[in-house]
């Protein structure tokens, strides 16, 4: 598999093909899931992670490009490992 990083896509050659995927919004889409399995809300995760709430909606939205240790937060906050934070990126390609 090759990865060619071009903004907010990454794009993938598997069997052949490629395939862009849009990282962030993969990315956000399992840190809502993960708060939401919790039954949390946005301003509850904020506040556990001790960051602003409209970056945490921002992060779900796919609107902003999160540091690793903003990931690390987030995964120790929802009790999961950060690698549970990106089990999408096998789903992708």
């Amino acid at each position: 598999m090759v990865l060619i990083v071009r903004g907010r896509e990454v794009l993938g050659r598997h069997n052949g093909r490629m395939k862009q995927v849009d990282v962030k919004a993969e990315f956000g889409r399992q840190v809502r899931a993960l708060r939401e399995e919790k039954g949390w809300s946005q301003e509850h995760l904020a506040a556990v992670v001790g960051l602003d709430r409209s970056y945490v909606g921002g992060v779900e939205r796919g609107e902003r490009n999160i540091s690793i240790e903003n990931i690390c937060k987030l995964a120790a906050s929802l009790d999961v490992s950060p690698e549970v934070m990106f089990v999408w990126w096998e789903k992708s390609r």
